[in-house]
């Protein structure tokens, strides 16, 4: 195994309160960010429990011609639920259904609102209603146009069959259609698991007999699988993805070229994948997920010291695992609130903790 090597880490960030106060300070001085700015000002003040100065922020921007209006009206509704308005957040809802939006975004941030306040009947009717309004009143839904549509559209089909196999309802075209987007996806993505199964409320629930057998199998199988991937360690701390970021990306592809054919050749992309991966083993009840930056001069390094070639089977995956044994890994998902995992300035839930943006 190779010698460890280790980070300085970094400081600590500021209390989330005195976050939101310099970013609505800071907001002042950009105003061509003013938006963007503001929203992360609310995400703050959410972080701190200070819900009714998000919620100013979210009717300051609404009133004030945001350049995604509907957008920010979901993200409210959103902090509504979460401060336990339910009653104004329903009535904000109904008024923005009525303005009929056609940000899938925006469909999806509220539907996942309703999920989330235990109520999947209506997240169903809200993701049906986005995909509907994402694709205009006359084309016909298809997998191929799952593929090519608008931005969120694919992740507005999944939620929508996530949450009608939690309320039993009868598999329609359009769940059909999420099980031959799913299958059609890359096997690393999507597992050997069909949607059906992924989705099947019982395989989900521990207070089932059957359910809880079910979980247990399905860890111990992926465990296996992912331990085969690691001969440089035998007992990881976490199951970790690895990502790239943009120049390190970029660097990978133009020193080994047949990395694209796992990655792509889009880091957006890149990116997303890793998102997707690591909710599909969340799914199938795998533990202590977590993430990894990788640089190509530390794999580089590592490879050497582990005597093999950078293109390897499996050196990729024993990598990340050896990140993650250095504490080079940080836990997924971050809190909703929190940085996203992928290095952007944006909160998890904004960035790819939003499934419609993953």
């Amino acid at each position: 195994m190779s010698a460890k090597r280790h980070r300085t880490p970094a400081s600590a960030p500021p209390a989330p309160d005195a976050a939101a106060q310099g970013l609505e300070q800071l907001a002042a001085t950009y105003p061509e960010d003013r938006e963007e700015i503001l929203l992360e000002a609310a995400d703050a003040w959410c972080e701190a429990g200070e819900h009714d100065r998000a919620l100013r922020l979210y009717e300051r921007l609404l009133a004030n011609e945001s350049t995604h209006p509907h957008l920010v009206a979901a993200y409210r509704i959103g902090v509504l639920f979460d401060a336990g308005r339910e009653a104004e957040a329903r009535e904000a809802a109904r008024e923005l259904r009525g303005q009929h939006p056609h940000d899938a975004l925006a469909w999806h941030y509220v539907g996942e609102s309703f999920e989330a306040a235990d109520d999947p009947h209506t997240a169903a009717d809200w993701f049906t209603a986005g995909i509907t309004h994402a694709l205009g009143p006359t084309a016909d839904l298809t997998a191929d146009l799952v593929e090519t549509g608008p931005p969120g559209l694919d992740m507005l089909l999944t939620s929508r069959h996530r949450v009608r196999r939690l309320t039993g309802d009868m598999h329609d075209d359009w769940d059909a259609i999420a099980d031959q987007v799913h299958a059609q996806g890359p096997a690393l993505l999507r597992g050997t698991r069909s949607l059906d199964e992924l989705h099947n409320p019982q395989r989900l629930s521990p207070d089932e007999d059957t359910g809880l057998d079910a979980l247990r199998a399905e860890h111990t199988r992926l465990t296996e699988q992912i331990q085969q991937r690691r001969a440089a360690l035998h007992a990881p701390e976490m199951t970790c993805a690895l990502y790239w970021p943009q120049q390190e990306f970029t660097q990978l592809l133009e020193r080994w070229p047949a990395f694209a054919d796992d990655y792509g050749t889009d880091h957006t992309h890149h990116l997303r994948q890793v998102e997707q991966l690591l909710r599909t083993y969340s799914d199938s009840g795998m533990p202590r997920l977590g993430t990894a930056r990788g640089t190509v001069g530390d794999f580089t390094a590592y490879a050497r010291d582990e005597n093999q070639d950078p293109a390897a089977p499996g050196l990729r995956a024993s990598y990340a695992a050896d990140l993650a044994a250095r504490g080079q890994a940080h836990p997924w998902p971050p809190p909703r609130n929190g940085s996203c995992w992928c290095g952007a300035d944006r909160k998890y839930k904004k960035c790819h903790g939003n499934p419609a943006l993953a």
